[in-house]
């Protein structure tokens, strides 16, 4: 089918509203528990997933802060580039983000691990990883959810295989839970 840039709209709204507003408010409360508790929040993601994950990370962190006075302690496990490439050197490519987590994460803190697919080896190794260092576990996901929905203790899952639709969707989410923590009024 061709495109069009109102098929393009109607689809975002079509797949947005299939998501339960239970399913978004308890994703956005189990990020917003963390920042209260002042855990830890850890983001990754590969491609476009890691620019939103770090997305992520900008917005909760600045806007946070700013709006409460509060720290926000967030790290995007996808914006060290000489991490990244050591641990994929040295190690492993699956460990970049794993490796990373063994080094700074606590039993409480939360990773949030953004994927269209769920299914890279790095972002599983880093759900495992977690799960043995008793992190906590959002995933944000779409296509089927892959493996990595499993892992969620909590899953945003955004039901469609169109990755630029996925990506949009994921990227609305850390806007709705930016507006959450900062008690922002939707205008």
């Amino acid at each position: 089918m061709k495109f069009s840039t109102k098929r393009y709209v109607d689809e975002h709204y079509r797949i947005f509203s299939t998501i339960s507003e239970a399913e978004i408010s308890s994703c956005i409360g189990y990020v917003e528990s963390h920042v209260k508790e002042n855990k830890k929040i850890f983001t990754c993601g590969n491609g476009g997933s890691a620019s939103t994950a770090s997305h992520y990370i900008t917005d909760w962190s600045k806007m946070y802060s700013l709006s409460t006075g509060n720290k926000f302690r967030g790290m995007c496990l996808a914006d060290n580039l000489g991490l990244i490439t050591a641990f994929g050197n040295d190690v492993s490519y699956d460990d970049v983000f794993s490796g990373q987590l063994l080094a700074v994460a606590d039993p409480g803190d939360l990773l949030v691990i953004v994927s269209g697919s769920g299914n890279s080896p790095n972002v599983i190794k880093a759900a495992t990883t977690a799960k043995e260092l008793g992190v906590d576990i959002l995933t944000v996901v779409g296509f089927d959810g892959g493996k990595l929905k499993a892992y969620g203790d909590y899953s945003f899952h955004v039901p469609s295989y169109d990755m630029q639709i996925c990506e949009d969707i994921h990227l609305s989410f850390g806007h709705l839970v930016m507006k959450s923590i900062c008690n922002f009024d939707i205008e």
